[in-house]
């Protein structure tokens, strides 16, 4: 089971740091991707990395302004997102699957996913 939080309304230019608790699995070994969905938009993929290690991926509108990172202490995710746009406003959603070695094709796709947060709102607006 996941849990996100840490949504909120924040201001264009403002930062929020979104969580990803697990409970009945290691996060550690697992592939882990964020992703989101506006009002009226399909789901977007917005970061992953894989479970056997390696590199974080970022979609193209999020890198530079957004980083994944994990406490394993804690078997949480962490979505730190920084200069926040009105365009980043949308539901966000953690997710995780045992494919460790998940072809990095897929790392964007949610079918590839077996766990899914609840989903967390994030509203950038002035």
């Amino acid at each position: 089971q996941l849990q996100a939080s840490g949504g909120g309304l924040v201001q264009p230019g403002g930062s929020l740091r979104l969580s990803c608790a697990a409970s009945g699995f290691t996060l550690d070994y697992y592939t882990i991707g964020w992703f989101r969905q506006a009002p009226g938009n399909e789901r977007e993929w917005v970061s992953g990395r894989r479970g056997s290690g390696g590199t974080t991926y970022y979609a193209d509108s999020v890198k530079g302004r957004f980083t994944m990172s994990r406490d394993n202490a804690k078997n949480t995710v962490y979505l730190q997102m920084n200069t926040l746009k009105p365009e980043d406003t949308a539901v966000y959603y953690c997710a995780a699957t045992s494919r460790r070695h998940i072809i990095l094709s897929r790392l964007g796709d949610g079918t590839q996913y077996d766990y899914w947060g609840q989903g967390t709102l994030v509203t950038v607006s002035s």
